[in-house]
């Protein structure tokens, strides 16, 4: 990590629904004026981004990335999306044209997979087939790319994919062509030209070596779920050994930010932040923790797995897994479950630890999202801003 790399903080869009509480029906409909206001209120807030999921009862990503940028002026929406779903070029080409109509605001994360129920109900041929899921996309970023910088004349030979095959076939057709196991790309394809060049930056998550491999080619933030800051430092340290082996095999060194996703509770007193936390969970009826139990236990994602974990070791301690680290929501709640749970300056602390292992990038939640977005921005967001920057001045001092 770079001394003097910027700490970018994006928000989440519930385009599932959102309220107070996790469980139970969402109190409030993911409408387009409710997602637009929290869409601006993230904004206002300092938030420079917005992640848009998918899968599950989620509004459509591309559709509602569309919509949220129209009504705001500087956010970006990171929108996601699942190779296997639609082609690549025909993604790039939305990516292209999302990016064009924002004025170069358009990002992609990039979503293998989450529960195997989910994606064979999304009609996903590899459902059961973790490890090979990554393989396809990596395929589908490299041809996402190529289709980018062919449409424009640009050389994207360092680019290519994990394969030495692929690496082989692009050199020799001048990255105009890609054979791969599930993608052929013929290159160059008329579409609209990206604002941002190369391309649009890529986001990938996933806690396997295949993934982490993947995200080390091609992502250009590795996003993790929060877990306590050992936990992140170990997942940071193996993939630093893998960009180092991709380094030796390739020549390049390519730059990768480290990202975490998390949820954020801020109260004036702790005693209330706690007593916050323990409410969002206090409407969950005993079947719905079960349910979400067999359906957790399902799962092939080795990061869902970690969380499984994390949360059976928490259970006696209350959920509690560190200073201000709750796991209470993932009872019920997939994915990035852990909560940090204090005062602006005990949750600023928490996420300055976080920085301080190499985590630049942050995807931050609340519930509901549109009061604590207004909430962090108001007050947490001055004080680490303040933090970093002084951490910054240290270090420049300290080099001197």
């Amino acid at each position: 990590m770079s001394e003097h790399e910027e700490l970018k903080f994006g928000w989440f869009l519930p385009t599932a629904g959102d309220g107070k509480y996790v469980g139970v029906a969402p109190e409030r409909e993911p409408s387009l004026d409710y997602l637009i206001q929290v869409a601006q209120t993230a904004e206002t807030a300092g938030f420079e981004f917005v992640l848009i999921p998918t899968g599950g009862a989620c509004l459509d990503a591309w559709v509602v990335g569309s919509a949220v940028m129209s009504h705001t002026q500087t956010l970006r929406p990171l929108v996601a999306i699942r190779p296997g779903l639609v082609t690549p070029v025909l993604a790039a080409r939305m990516g292209a044209a999302l990016d064009q109509l924002s004025g170069g605001r358009a990002m992609i994360n990039v979503v293998t997979g989450s529960s195997v129920r989910d994606l064979e109900e999304l009609g996903d041929p590899l459902a059961h087939a973790h490890d090979e899921r990554y393989v396809r996309a990596s395929e589908y970023m490299e041809v996402m790319k190529r289709s980018w910088t062919q449409s424009t004349g640009l050389n994207l030979t360092e680019f290519a994919g994990s394969s030495s095959k692929s690496n082989a076939e692009a050199s020799s057709n001048e990255n105009r062509e890609f054979n791969g196991q599930y993608y052929n790309f013929k290159g160059p394809v008329g579409m609209p030209e990206t604002v941002q060049k190369p391309y649009p930056p890529f986001y990938l998550g996933g806690s396997s070596p295949i993934a982490k491999r993947v995200a080390v080619e091609h992502a250009d933030t590795f996003l993790m779920w929060g877990e306590p800051h050992d936990w992140i430092q170990e997942q940071i340290e193996e993939i630093e050994v893998i960009r180092e082996q991709v380094k030796q095999e390739t020549g390049q060194d390519r730059q990768l930010r480290y990202g975490m996703r998390a949820q954020v509770l801020i109260r004036d007193t702790e005693e209330e932040a706690w007593a916050a936390a323990w409410e969002i969970i206090s409407k969950v009826p005993p079947e719905a923790i079960e349910k979400a139990k067999a359906a957790f236990a399902e799962t092939d994602a080795t990061n869902q797995r970690r969380q499984n974990e994390l949360r059976e070791l928490s259970e006696k301690q209350q959920f509690v897994v560190g200073p201000n680290l709750w796991t209470g929501l993932s009872v019920v709640r997939s994915g990035g479950a852990i909560l940090i749970v204090g005062t602006a300056e005990q949750v600023a602390e928490r996420l300055m630890e976080y920085a301080d292992l190499g985590v630049t990038t942050f995807i931050l939640s609340g519930y509901p999202h549109l009061e604590e977005a207004e909430i962090f921005g108001d007050k947490v967001m001055p004080i680490i801003r303040s933090k970093w920057s002084t951490r910054n001045v240290k270090h420049q001092i300290s080099n001197t």
